[in-house]
């Protein structure tokens, strides 16, 4: 140590500060959890760690890096503990299992990280009851711009402390407080401090058991958040009661993702909702899944959902759509030309009234992920699905999952496949396919059309016989980035392994990415059985094999 910095005592704890800083930069390895030191200490207990706080609290400096030093070995020592680091301006302590001494390590590390950024201790239940003890330091990260605190049973009074604290971070950009009950009908306490001018984008409060008063306070709340980008109550069931106030509050928002998940929407909501998509000219995702009594919302519409001539996301699986509702949608989704993501899973009723939505979907060169299982179609629909999806060429996710008209029809979605560069997701679960289905599908794999595939799914096809699954398990490995298989059977039903789990063990040794193959209720013989354990023992590769056993 220079003779400078022995004389510059200040000079000195900023030099210290940083090299711990840049020390955390480097690799940690975890060590052992040391759950007997936890259970030991006790919340009345002094810890070393408040005591140091406290001398950074009245700014009196380090006399020497002597005394500086023990606090950060113990700090790095803690961080290895949880298996964690501090990597620049981030402190990631998400699901680590914290107890109350752990946070009483927490509150001791931040002195000494004046440029963290981001902060994130979510799913740490002991967290509840003692977020005061964070807050009250929240001074001394003050460019924090990123704060999670999902899951941590936080309390009325924790819910108090917080509102208080965000006035010392004016830098905040993200806030999430998703799955903390305590928050509903205390909203305002935790918002109050927001004025005008807040740098606030992200805000989160899934499943908060917001209040209607939250909902409208919301509302009040958004002219003034200017900047907020992101706005995400899903899994609140009251707010659908103040949607009137909070739709009134997007009429001068930027927002680019309103995320309205089972909120309980009513088909009122939707002309709600359409005076609002006047003003949303930016929005890029629109989440209004599993809102059940929005079925029939849309039959009156006036087509506001095309004004979004930005959007990119739109969710409507499990909306109880009617065949009104489709119409509707077959009129304004084709005019969404940005479209990316299009969910409309779990709307039964839709089946049979889709040809013409589906037909059109031609008109999304864009889209990349579509979600139609669950959805009872029928020969004709799934026909025009079929022929517009050859217009897709930047397909990545196909859903038809539960869609019995497919089996024996898979034929017709061959010249898709064959186009289908992108394809890294195919899901054909419970579609009644047959041995011809899978056959034809082995054609496709083997002229190296689907070399893209990640995750392919046939479970719950159970009329596909030994031969059909002999024929395609000879074939997979030519699907190199492959990474998920499933052909589990159906819950009710077990077979025995055929030959062709030979040639399955034998295709994945030619697959270097996979990683999980889902055989559910599918037994094993004895001799199989040895094989696989063979196959475990000779590759030492981690593949999962989830089977039913063995005889």
């Amino acid at each position: 140590m220079s003779q400078t910095r022995k004389k510059n005592s200040s000079e000195g704890e900023s030099k210290s500060q940083t090299s711990f800083v840049n020390k955390f930069l480097r690799d940690s390895k975890a060590e052992s959890r040391k759950e007997n030191n936890d259970l030991k200490t006790t919340d009345s207990q002094p810890i070393d760690g408040l005591q140091k706080t406290a001398t950074f609290d009245t700014a009196k400096p380090l006399s020497s890096e002597v005394e500086f030093r023990p606090r950060t070995e113990k700090n790095e020592q803690f961080l290895q503990k949880l298996g964690k680091k501090a990597v620049d301006k981030c402190l990631d302590l998400n699901n680590c299992g914290l107890t109350r001494a752990d946070l009483r390590e927490v509150v001791a590390l931040l002195p000494f990280l004046p440029d963290l950024e981001e902060l994130d201790i979510s799913w740490n239940d002991f967290v509840g009851g003692t977020l005061h003890s964070i807050t009250q330091q929240m001074h001394l990260v003050s460019k924090l711009k990123i704060l999670r605190l999902g899951s941590c049973r936080l309390t009325t009074e924790d819910v108090r402390a917080l509102g208080e604290a965000l006035e010392m971070i004016p830098e905040l950009e993200e806030l999430n407080l998703s799955w903390n009950s305590k928050v509903g009908g205390n909203l305002s306490l935790i918002l109050q401090k927001f004025q005008k001018g807040s740098k606030i984008q992200t805000l989160e409060l899934v499943d908060c058991a917001l209040t209607t008063e939250d909902g409208a306070f919301v509302g009040q709340l958004l002219p003034v958040l200017q900047g907020l980008e992101v706005l995400d109550l899903s899994m609140n069931r009251n707010i659908g009661g103040s949607l009137d106030r909070l739709a009134q509050g997007l009429n001068t928002s930027n927002l680019r993702v309103l995320k309205l998940h089972s909120c309980g929407l009513s088909q009122k909501s939707v002309k709600t909702l359409e005076i609002a998509f006047r003003y949303l000219g930016e929005l890029r995702k629109l989440d209004l899944s599993c809102n059940k009594k929005l079925g029939g919302g849309f039959e009156d519409s006036s087509a506001q959902l095309a004004l979004l001539k930005h959007l990119e996301v739109l969710d409507l699986h499990q909306c109880s759509l009617t065949a009104d509702d489709v119409v509707l949608l077959t009129q304004v989704i084709p005019l969404l030309s940005n479209l990316q993501e299009l969910d409309l899973s779990a709307n039964k009723k839709m089946g049979s009234s889709s040809e013409n939505l589906l037909s059109r979907l031609r008109f999304l060169p864009a889209l990349k992920s579509l979600l139609i299982n669950n959805c009872a179609l029928e020969s004709e629909t799934f026909t025009a699905l079929a022929e517009a999806s050859i217009h897709l060429p930047a397909l990545e996710i196909l859903n038809l999952s539960w869609n019995k008209c497919v089996g024996g029809n898979l034929k017709l979605l061959l010249q898709s496949l064959k186009l289908s560069a992108a394809l890294q997701e195919l899901r054909l679960s419970s579609c009644s396919l047959l041995t011809e289905d899978v056959a034809l599908l082995a054609s496709v794999i083997v002229t190296g059309h689907l070399a893209k595939l990640h995750k392919l799914d046939l479970s719950y096809n159970d009329s596909i016989c030994d031969e059909g699954w002999a024929i395609f398990c000879q074939n997979v490995w030519f699907l190199k980035e492959l990474a998920e298989l499933d052909i589990s059977l159906r819950p009710s039903n077990f077979r025995d392994c055929g030959r062709w789990f030979r040639h399955l063990l034998c295709a994945v040794t030619k697959l270097p990415e996979i990683t999980e193959i889902g055989m559910k209720r599918w037994i094993l013989p004895a001799s199989e059985e040895e094989a696989l354990e063979c196959f475990d023992r000779d590759h030492k590769r981690s593949i999962h094999f989830d089977h039913g056993g063995f005889q």
